[in-house]
């Protein structure tokens, strides 16, 4: 039988870009009106510290960033463009900014129909993106700062090993205006999984 263990305090006090890692072939889960709703994290993306001209902490502590600055293992969740949200998850430790958005998700739940914008074809990758997997997953705004401790948002370890020789490290996607820290090889994703945003 495998064992279903929510992830503790200590896993996200480690070094981010350990747990970015590490995050690889976790289960993000989220209960949402009776349903649980789980996908396996494919892909995940790394923002750090105040030099980090990618990451929103960049411009210090403000009313949006500050979970940023806040105690590991919190959710911090923005919308993009007015219309989707980003689930990212605040790491290390407090008054430091450091957060690792999960980019994709393999999708799990059998229970929720995902449709692309023609409403006739199912969307055979539904959680392959950040925008994609916050709506997959019922992820909202509503759950900006919440702990990942509890039981409505929360991720599993249930027993899948990612090699590092399976773990392709790269830059990250959509931050041109971000200078130097374009060239960051700061995202990872599970080599030759489907499911992944972009190759």
């Amino acid at each position: 039988m495998i064992s279903h263990q929510k992830l503790k305090i200590s896993f996200y006090q480690q070094p981010t870009f350990e747990i970015a890692k590490n995050l690889l072939g976790k289960f993000l889960i989220h209960r949402s009106c009776g349903i649980k709703n789980i996908g396996k994290i494919v892909e995940t993306e790394v923002y750090y510290g105040l030099d980090d001209l990618a990451s929103h902490a960049s411009r210090g502590k403000t009313k949006r960033t500050k979970i940023m600055f806040g105690p590991p293992s919190r959710a911090y969740i923005y919308l993009v463009y007015g219309i989707y949200h980003c689930f990212n998850i605040v790491t290390e430790k407090t008054n430091f900014p450091a957060a690792i958005l999960i980019r994709a998700l393999e999708p799990i739940s059998p229970t929720i129909a995902n449709y692309s914008e023609n409403i006739h074809k199912i969307d055979s990758k539904p959680a392959s993106g950040p925008g994609k997997l916050c709506n997959y997953l019922k992820i909202n705004k509503s759950l900006n700062g919440v702990s990942l401790l509890g039981n409505v948002l929360y991720i599993e370890d249930r027993g899948v090993e990612i090699l590092e020789n399976n773990i392709v490290a790269t830059k990250r996607i959509g931050i041109n205006y971000a200078k130097h820290c374009i060239n960051y090889n700061w995202r990872f994703y599970i080599k030759n999984n489907n499911f992944v945003s972009k190759i």
